[in-house]
């Protein structure tokens, strides 16, 4: 019997036509707004998955709008309060309950600080999305498993489409329109023969660099919530500042080699730890050498993390299941995380 983290993960692709169907002119509006408003800096407000997703946004944010962008420390807002001048910055949170105090109370704060608010969520009557100037509804539909799947998909292209809209980039647009199919594809390339090489590790990096660290975060983190590795996620640049000394032979070792000017580093990285003995399991461009798990290719490199992230899913749920676990019951977790 399948996992409902198997069925949520496979429902993504159908999630993301509504939801780009329904919002599209939402996201239209919100930008014409934005440019209006001469926002100059973005602040991100999320934990966990969600934050991993926030930062897919900042990243593409200060590439196609070259605005600042950075992940608030929450504690700047509910614990210490100082005084932030906000009043050119957009603040947007990301959550799937909306139901967390401290991501309510910081969106308040920022608010009060002159910022624009911006809750992608989806529970559009939870206390998040009533914080908010503006709501988007993830419109991901109920998710029942513990581990957040296509929910998180919906929120890598809710903060897609904001970028696209927002910078007018004529081949992000047009790319949207085609974004559920290539997630379909995706989700049907087999990556689940992959478990098998992480069927018995306790350790493991997740590497990756440049958009790609939004999903090598994401995959760490399901890695752990769902499999009881401790996977840590690292750029090929940092890991070579320290966690390098940990690689020896054997050492597991998940390469996630998306597209763009990072791409050929991380072929690198991953050739030079194959030389020393790690376990590497390399995922990238079906067409290149060397290739464990295949990355559905739009034509648009910025698109590469959420196919791989979708491709990935079936795999640690298959994973999961090998390492004798209920993929939608991790220990000690619960849907709904509460903090303050």
């Amino acid at each position: 019997m399948r996992s409902q983290l198997f069925i949520e993960a496979h429902q993504s692709p159908e999630r993301v036509v509504s939801h780009l169907k329904q919002h599209a002119k939402l996201y239209a509006e919100l930008a014409d707004q934005l440019k209006s408003r001469k926002i100059s800096q973005l602040i991100t407000i999320a934990r966990g998955s969600s934050d991993h997703a926030a930062s897919y946004l900042s990243y593409l944010s200060m590439m196609k709008l070259g605005i600042v962008a950075t992940s608030m420390p929450m504690s700047i807002a509910t614990l210490h309060r100082a005084q932030l001048n906000a009043k050119s910055v957009l603040a947007v949170a990301y959550s799937q309950s909306g139901q967390s105090p401290d991501l309510t109370l910081t969106l308040q704060y920022f608010a009060q600080q002159g910022a624009t608010t911006l809750a992608f969520v989806n529970d559009t009557q939870s206390p998040l999305s009533f914080a908010a100037d503006r709501v988007i509804d993830l419109l991901a539909g109920p998710e029942t498993s513990v581990a957040a799947t296509k929910s998180f998909i919906t929120q890598l292209v809710g903060g897609l489409s904001l970028v696209s809209h927002w910078s007018q980039d004529e081949i992000f647009l047009s790319g949207l329109s085609s974004l559920s199919n290539a997630l379909e594809y995706a989700r049907e390339l087999e990556w689940s023969h992959a478990a098998d090489r992480f069927k018995s590790v306790q350790n493991m990096f997740v590497v990756s660099r440049g958009l790609g660290m939004s999903v090598a975060s994401e995959t760490a983190l399901k890695l752990k919530e769902i499999c009881g590795i401790q996977a840590e996620a690292f750029s090929s640049a940092e890991v070579k500042h320290g966690p390098m000394a940990l690689i020896g032979h054997h050492f597991p070792v998940l390469v996630m080699a998306t597209s763009g000017p990072e791409l050929q580093g991380l072929l690198d990285f991953a050739t030079h730890m194959r030389e020393r003995g790690a376990n590497v399991v390399l995922a990238g461009p079906p067409k290149l050498p060397n290739i464990d798990l295949p990355i559905f290719q739009t034509g648009i490199p910025e698109f590469d993390p959420i196919m791989a992230i979708q491709s990935f899913y079936p795999m640690v749920e298959a994973l999961a299941r090998l390492r004798g676990l209920d993929p939608d019951k991790p220990p000690h977790l619960s849907k709904v995380t509460q903090t303050h």
